[in-house]
């Protein structure tokens, strides 16, 4: 994978949203009207993240008369790179994102 294509992968997964839908696909599979009906948000919402996800590898997708069904390409990897970030941040003392944004609105606010 090539740098850019690391930095699409952790671009995904900076996005809470699509958090939720990888851990709902770590389940497997599912179509979009059920990710819609399980997270409660709209169908284009839901659509525009998956093909966030489907684009930088991190979901497939398989047709089946209509629908369309969503998987993870790779479960043990995904789930081995989110547990060494929870790691990270654990050693980190991350703060919630929350107070992260706070903390540079306030920044930017001071220049």
């Amino acid at each position: 994978m090539t740098r850019g294509g690391e930095a699409a992968v952790f671009h995904a997964l900076s996005e809470p949203t699509r958090l939720a839908l990888l851990e709902h696909l770590s389940s497997g599979e599912h179509r979009v009207r059920d990710l819609v009906d399980h997270l409660g948000l709209a169908q284009s919402t839901v659509s525009k993240h998956l093909a966030c996800l489907r684009d930088c590898g991190l979901v497939t997708v398989r047709s089946e008369g209509r629908a369309s069904w969503f998987a993870l390409a790779d479960a043990e990897g995904l789930d081995a790179l989110l547990r060494a970030a929870g790691r990270l941040a654990d050693r980190a003392g991350s703060r919630p994102l929350a107070e992260h944004l706070a903390h540079d609105a306030q920044l930017a606010g001071r220049s």
